[in-house]
């Protein structure tokens, strides 16, 4: 069943409170069980790393453990990789580098079981191995599962208002880097026109009763800029990034 974890996520934005998480790229669960409890979500990614299926339910195992919530990014919005990742338990699911409003909706449709969608039946870990199921089990999941589409074209955010109202959405997401690239200004991330293209996102998200989430590096005061343009769910940094900066910071200290 969709947990009390990624619930508390959800209301704490409905609250008006921003969310803070870590992105997961290693494979070892110990990872996300050791930072359990030190960010509000974890950020699964399995679109840049070489993370497998069973890799990602042992990282969502620990999550859960933790009492932390976990949205998977996926690959791509192949059918197999929604299924799949979803049956492996994941509650939250993120789309990457979507190409146009009618691929979010049909990532989207595919996330909620019938009648709101098209999702295949076929649960495990989601049905608590066959001891949660029936109809009880439809309606929570399709109710609690938090399923969000990335951003990062201009031409998706010139048409944002059309993504906005696709219905099984819970949250838009935000790339700042490869939305710049598509707008000339790969890295630009701070460029006025980028953030008025964030902004825009984020406001269009609002007024449909959408949250907005963003992904980024180790920048506090880069995600501070976000979250005063209205993302209220922001992935700073991952695990690797962390260890390599605190490494950093504290062995030139040392005589």
């Amino acid at each position: 069943m969709i947990t009390e974890n990624i619930i508390r996520f959800r209301e704490k934005l409905a609250s008006g409170q921003n969310a803070k998480g870590i992105g997961i790229t290693l494979t070892d669960p110990a990872v996300t069980e050791a930072l359990g409890g030190l960010a509000d979500f974890f950020w699964i990614d399995l679109e840049h790393n070489p993370t497998n299926l069973e890799t990602l339910m042992a990282h969502l195992i620990a999550a859960r453990a933790a009492g932390t919530a976990a949205i998977v990014r996926i690959p791509s919005s192949d059918i197999a990789w929604v299924k799949r990742v979803l049956d492996s338990g994941a509650e939250g699911i993120l789309l990457p580098q979507a190409k146009s409003v009618e691929e979010i909706a049909e990532f989207a449709k595919a996330c909620r079981y019938p009648p709101m969608g098209n999702r295949g039946f076929g649960p495990r870990r989601p049905t608590n191995y066959g001891r949660s199921g029936g109809q009880s089990y439809l309606d929570h999941a399709n109710e609690n599962l938090f399923v969000a589409a990335q951003i990062e074209t201009i031409d998706l955010v010139n048409q944002i208002d059309k993504v906005a109202q696709i219905k099984e959405l819970t949250s838009l997401c935000l790339g700042p880097n490869d939305l710049s690239g598509t707008m000339g200004k790969l890295g630009q991330t701070s460029d006025p026109e980028v953030l008025d293209a964030i902004k825009k996102v984020a406001t269009a998200a609002r007024e449909n009763g959408l949250f907005c989430g963003a992904g980024m590096g180790t920048d506090a005061e880069y995600a501070n800029t976000l979250a005063s343009l209205g993302v209220n769910w922001l992935q700073v940094g991952n695990d690797y990034d962390y260890m390599v900066k605190h490494v950093q910071q504290v062995l030139p200290t040392i005589d």
